[in-house]
């Protein structure tokens, strides 16, 4: 049987088939393993390492809008508001995400009716920030700022925020201070109280795209925490009868400035603060620096004869004098080595009361040479000199008493007439107070209800001798006529010191007042503080400026508080 032969074209066909099965195989091999390593990828993503993949994207896509506290009102004894908390919004962008692909700028500008240079330029600048205001758009009407972030481009955010507002104004100006743009307690008792006052701002989870518009919320986040309501000690009606009648009072005195302080004997409570000059703390910007100071804590003075009754006081403690002790202050002065203090005139024999009510200045340097320096020292310790008096208030001064030690040879004598130690209006009206309070000195504060520490600065007794003393001022013959207010018996002390100056004293005055009313039933401490009035009209002693002073406005406040008369009228 003959031999078939092949045909030429068999041996290629099957090594291009034997080629194909291998490239095949090849194929399917490259392709179990890379369905292998991203199987291996997957499990890495989705199982090993889960949770960090999860955070990168949310990372990438969450995002935590603040959610700002409500600021705790502060109210007055009465229940009135003195400060409270009004929501505003304001717009902001994120420049990382805000494009001008579309002409976003523009059409931003064109909306709020702004310059889309001045725009770029802000995106410009803070391209690598993510949250800035947009200019003018700040703590604005809701629904107005709301509307337009509606017709704003992507990228454009509302922010609901709170807005600080004081509906007694100039009122409480320099008491209750202000709060910064982010609400913030900056001055008085918005700062003392800032911590209660702030609440806890929270946050609100919100997913966004690549362009940064938000796509979900989410139910996760930290709801904000409203601040604590605060009721304060000040009474806003007896506060709106100082503030009216100081004002034109220092005018008529052509004053530069003065302080009234009023504070509740036995409980501490400071009922009324007012100062002159004021300002609008609704617009503080607009008000004069000098304006800005509550004056009644920050300011410091020599109080002159208003603490004559406290250098009584420690001689009667000490027993080196008796109510009925008499000091012969003929001839109207007397010498301290190469110093002379001085009467107004020769006032002869003084029992003890008698150098009060005449305020006789050589009588209480010979009651100091009764009493050691330590004696003096301490009794103006005890009530609270050269000591902040403990109200917290921000920035509050706390005087000067030098230490025994330090004193000169002259000290003692002009301590005891108030010259060489200084003080605050508020602390010379807390002095005043514990001498009404039977000798116990109450802490100030400026918290309705709050109970305070108290502390013995004398002896009742003592302090009640004292109280029945200054009670005579008012008396005819006393320096303190002026301050009389008809059916009621009051115990104070005037008081006229002359300015420090560089190397001296000034010829200018600060006129004083501080006295305890009704002084049978004592309900208030007051100090009044007139700073340089002009001589020339009606004098600038603290009988012919601070007294009526405190007569015109207490009288009112009495009537106010439809407090009974206690002295025949």
């Amino acid at each position: 049987m003959p031999h078939r032969m092949r045909t030429p074209t068999m041996a290629p066909r099957r090594a291009r088939a034997h080629d194909f099965r291998r490239r095949y195989r090849l194929t399917c091999a490259a392709l179990a393993v890379l369905a292998g390593l991203l199987l291996a990828r997957a499990a890495d993503v989705q199982i090993v390492h889960h949770h960090f993949y999860r955070h990168q994207a949310e990372a990438r896509m969450l995002r935590h809008h603040p959610l700002r506290a409500h600021r705790g009102t502060l109210y007055d004894r009465h229940g009135i508001v003195i400060a409270g908390s009004a929501p505003v919004a304001s717009l902001w962008i994120d420049p990382r995400t805000f494009f001008d692909a579309s002409g976003s700028v523009e059409q931003l500008a064109s909306v709020l009716d702004a310059d889309a240079a001045v725009l770029t330029r802000l995106l410009a600048r803070n391209r690598q920030r993510r949250f800035v205001y947009l200019p003018g758009f700040r703590r604005g009407d809701p629904a107005r700022l709301e509307a337009l972030q509606a017709r704003a481009p992507i990228g454009v955010h509302l922010q609901q925020e709170f807005k600080r507002f004081y509906p007694q104004s100039e009122l409480f100006a320099q008491t209750v201070g202000v709060t910064d743009i982010e609400g913030r307690g900056l001055e008085g008792l918005e700062r003392l109280f800032d911590a209660r006052l702030s609440g806890q701002a929270g946050y609100r989870d919100v997913i966004i795209d690549r362009k940064g518009r938000p796509v979900e919320l989410r139910d996760r986040g930290r709801p904000a925490r409203p601040g604590e309501d605060i009721v304060l000690s000040l009474d806003s009606r007896m506060q709106h009868i100082l503030q009216a009648g100081l004002g034109p009072a220092v005018q008529r005195h052509g004053a530069a400035a003065a302080s009234i302080v009023v504070l509740e004997v036995g409980t501490g409570q400071i009922l009324a603060m007012a100062n002159w000059p004021t300002y609008n703390s609704n617009a503080p910007g607009t008000g004069a620096a000098d304006a800005r100071r509550n004056r009644a804590v920050t300011d410091v003075f020599e109080p002159g004869s208003t603490v004559k009754p406290f250098t009584v006081a420690a001689a009667l403690e000490a027993g080196v004098i008796t109510s009925a002790s008499t000091f012969d202050t003929h001839p109207g002065w007397i010498r301290n080595g190469r110093f002379t203090t001085r009467d107004y005139r020769d006032l002869g024999v003084l029992d003890t009361s008698d150098v009060l009510k005449k305020s006789s200045n050589v009588g209480i340097s010979l009651i100091s040479h009764r009493l050691s320096r330590e004696q003096l020292h301490a009794m103006f310790a005890a009530l609270g000199a050269g000591h902040v008096s403990g109200s917290g208030f921000p920035g509050e001064r706390n005087g000067v008493l030098a230490a025994p030690a330090a004193w000169s040879g002259t000290s003692k004598q002009t301590l005891a007439y108030g010259y060489g130690l200084s003080m605050t209006t508020l602390q010379l009206a807390n002095a005043y107070a514990t001498l009404a309070n039977h000798g116990l000195r109450v802490q100030p504060t400026f918290e309705h209800g709050r109970a305070t520490a108290v502390s013995r600065a004398m002896p009742a007794n003592v302090a009640d001798q004292v109280m029945d003393m200054i009670a005579t001022t008012t008396e005819p013959g006393g320096t303190a006529t002026r301050a009389r207010i008809s059916g009621y018996a009051i115990a104070g002390k005037t008081g006229t010191a002359r300015k420090a100056a560089a190397g001296g004293y000034a010829r200018h005055y600060m006129s004083l007042f501080a006295g305890v009313i009704p002084a049978r039933h004592p309900r208030y401490a007051v100090a009044v503080v007139v700073d340089d009035p002009d001589a020339r009209r009606g004098g600038y002693g603290g009988g012919a400026v601070a007294a009526p002073i405190f007569s015109e406005l207490m009288g009112r406040v009495l009537h106010l508080q439809d407090i009974a008369p206690d002295a025949p009228r």
